[in-house]
């Protein structure tokens, strides 16, 4: 058995630490903090009571978990990130319940970030050194800034420990097929003298006989549109002015693409994650879809979407 290593000038009240952990000198952690396995608490941390730290965490110097704050399994939180639990705090009035805060599974904090209380920070979302985070990160979004807004999201297995910023706005959009049979399709352009035709056939370009069209428009470039899935609708995104960025998810792998022009469209199939932003001052997306709005056929919650394609592909091994 690995037992847990606690430096001899540490104070460790906690009983709840698990094996393979490190708490190095100058750490203080309250009794009723629940510590997993294989963590790296280093230096001059503290951590409350109310404080759940999953497996193969690890905390930098310099920061304090404060009651509510939860950290999943294989999350990184760097030198002297700050976490707060009250949104209205004065003092000598202690709040009947701190507000919680949630860095959800592999995410990592750089250093000095502050994180606001209430937030949620998503699986492998990646927070820049001394980033203010105000609202909740998506899952495998890569934030910077005060405020913390979405500069990319990260190009790589969800199980990865770490990820690799995409890199939109190369000259050829990129084959999306690995992604649950997500496309770019080329759509014929035609330009003279009176402007410019694109034109998009049954068949050749649209791989289903739309039945809905909606169009997304003066969208706050900080803004971030889609952030979810469909169990059986299909789309087509095309951009018809200006310029946004979609990426595409199936819960393994993950792309991006931007979209500039009605040139490309994106076809987005049954069962992947697809997320817009970087849209420009300009930008008018035109969305086809292959049913009429049904709200059921809506996955909102990645963590739920992640359940479902597991699942799903459970399924599919028994039947084979």
């Amino acid at each position: 058995m690995n037992e847990a290593f606690v430096h001899s000038h540490a104070l460790v009240e906690t009983e709840s630490v698990g094996e393979g952990t490190r708490i190095w000198a100058f750490a203080h952690i309250l009794p009723g903090a629940v510590i997993g396995r294989d963590a790296n608490i280093c230096e001059h941390v503290f951590i409350e009571n109310d404080v759940t730290v999953g497996d193969r965490v690890t905390i930098k110097g310099g920061v304090q978990l404060w009651d509510g704050v939860t950290l999943e399994d294989d999350v990184f939180v760097g030198p002297n990130a700050t976490f707060t639990n009250d949104l209205f705090p004065r003092s000598r009035r202690r709040p009947e319940r701190f507000t919680p805060t949630v860095v959800k599974k592999g995410a990592s904090i750089g250093a000095n970030a502050t994180i606001l209380a209430g937030v949620t920070i998503g699986q492998y979302a990646m927070v820049g050194a001394g980033a203010v985070v105000t609202r909740d990160v998506p899952a495998n979004a890569i934030v910077v800034g005060n405020p913390a807004r979405i500069k990319g999201y990260c190009a790589t297995s969800v199980d990865a420990p770490a990820g690799i910023p995409s890199q939109p706005g190369s000259p050829e959009p990129p084959n999306l097929e690995h992604v649950g049979g997500s496309r770019c399709i080329s759509l014929p352009s035609f330009t003279d003298m009176r402007g410019s035709l694109s034109v998009a056939e049954l068949g050749p370009h649209l791989p289903f006989e739309p039945q809905r069209v909606f169009f997304v428009y003066d969208v706050p470039s900080k803004e971030v549109r889609g952030e979810h899935a469909h169990r059986s609708l299909k789309q087509l995104l095309i951009c018809v002015r200006g310029s946004c960025s979609v990426v595409v998810d199936d819960g393994v792998s993950r792309a991006e693409v931007e979209l500039r022009g009605p040139s490309t469209a994106v076809y987005i199939p049954p069962m992947v994650w697809g997320t817009q932003y970087r849209y420009s001052n300009d930008a008018l997306l035109m969305v086809l879809a292959s049913e009429p709005y049904d709200n059921s056929d809506y996955i909102r919650s990645y963590d739920e979407f992640l359940l479902e394609v597991r699942c799903n592909s459970t399924v599919g091994r028994d039947q084979n």
